[in-house]
């Protein structure tokens, strides 16, 4: 069709004669509305844009040194940032003449490992670097289970002793009315014997 006809056509029922294929012979157009066919585009960019996941790389910096307790606490620290999709960068700095005990730093990172298995696999092996050993977590595509140092864990186990430690105060008030059934009986007993005598 020659492009004036098509033009005609187009503004006749109140549309925009859109080109698909501009390089094809002949060039290949529609009959459309040119707004609302960029807006679907923009929304169908918006989407992609959305489901792609950018691998953001975080640090999480441990000493060799390290007590259970802030362990704890940078792992905590690691199983989040792996749970919003980022990859972790477990770092261990030593200072002094700490570099050469790398051993610990590397027993360390095992742990960190071991600990993250259920949400991240280990991208790169532990490595030294200068005066730092780390290692690199990426989050799994699907995990395998609840993580070690999971807020559904602590919840669970509060739940446990919070339930272990009601059976222990029902327990003790069933040994106190057993032990006043006892003190009553010897009470009576005295009393029977004081009577009699």
């Amino acid at each position: 069709m020659a492009t004036e006809d098509a033009l005609a056509r187009a503004r006749g029922g109140g549309l925009d004669l859109i080109e698909i294929s501009p390089t094809a012979q002949p060039p290949v157009c529609k009959i459309g509305d040119y707004g609302r066919m960029k807006y679907e585009l923009q929304k169908k960019e918006k989407d992609t844009r959305k489901k792609q996941r950018n691998f953001e790389l975080r640090e999480v910096k441990l000493r060799p040194k390290i007590e259970t307790h802030d362990y704890e606490t940078k792992a905590r620290m690691a199983e989040r940032l792996l749970q919003d999709g980022s990859k972790v960068k477990v770092t261990i700095m030593f200072r002094g003449r700490e570099i050469t005990y790398t051993a610990f730093g590397k027993r360390l990172l095992d742990r960190m490992a071991e600990d993250m298995t259920p949400l991240a696999i280990v991208e790169r092996e532990a490595r030294l670097e200068g005066r730092n050993m780390f290692m690199i977590l990426a989050p799994r595509v699907s995990p395998l289970g609840p993580p070690k140092f999971s807020s559904l864990r602590d919840a669970e186990k509060d739940h446990k002793t919070g339930h272990d430690a009601q059976a222990q105060i029902e327990a003790d008030d069933r040994l106190e009315d057993v032990d006043q059934d006892d003190v009553d009986q010897d009470n009576d007993s005295e009393s029977e014997e004081q009577t009699s005598a």
